[in-house]
């Protein structure tokens, strides 16, 4: 049996993907995780810290995805390319969900800096994994926002067509 803390991120995962985060609350998370409140907040001491506390655990999940789904890959420019073929494995994966960051994003307080950084972070680790495949700042960036609106029009869409696009800009501009 998964400890308490796994069942509250697990629970978590579920419910701000299919609910967001300012419609999920914590009675409702500690109900459906099956733990006590006195262990909800052995772990968490707010409903923010979970939500640190989540995007800390995706983000690792979400690089880990990335990073076996391109193991296979040879060269930077091969794995640039199939970085496109992952977002659509992603979209099969989860229903079109979209970013998790971007999405908490819509729903906080642009003052909240606890969860902002953490958001800033990922996108942050993400630009840079691009740069550091390709070494061009402005080549790198390029194919960087190309990457993230394809993530937000693939779930505004429930398509990936516009990824498949993107995927052949991309090629065109690595070769």
């Amino acid at each position: 049996m998964k400890s308490p803390r796994e069942r509250i991120l697990e629970t978590t995962f579920q419910l701000f993907a299919r609910q967001g985060y300012n419609s999920t609350g914590i009675n409702q998370i500690i109900s459906e995780a099956n733990v006590a409140r006195a262990s909800f907040y052995q772990y968490f001491k707010s409903k923010e810290d979970l939500c640190v506390e989540f995007l800390n655990v995706r983000h690792e999940y979400w690089f880990g995805e990335l990073n076996s789904f391109l193991s296979k890959e040879k060269d930077s420019k091969s794995k640039i390319i199939s970085a496109f073929d992952f977002l659509v494995y992603m979209n099969e994966k989860e229903n079109f969900r979209g970013c998790s960051f971007l999405n908490i994003l819509s729903e906080i307080q642009l003052d909240n800096i606890k969860i902002l950084s953490v958001i800033q972070s990922h996108k942050a680790d993400l630009r840079n994994y691009f740069f550091e495949l390709i070494g061009d700042d402005i080549l790198s960036d390029h194919i960087y926002m190309l990457f993230e609106s394809s993530i937000i029009e693939s779930q505004v869409f429930k398509s990936n067509e516009l990824i498949e696009k993107s995927k052949k800009i991309v090629t065109n501009l690595v070769q």
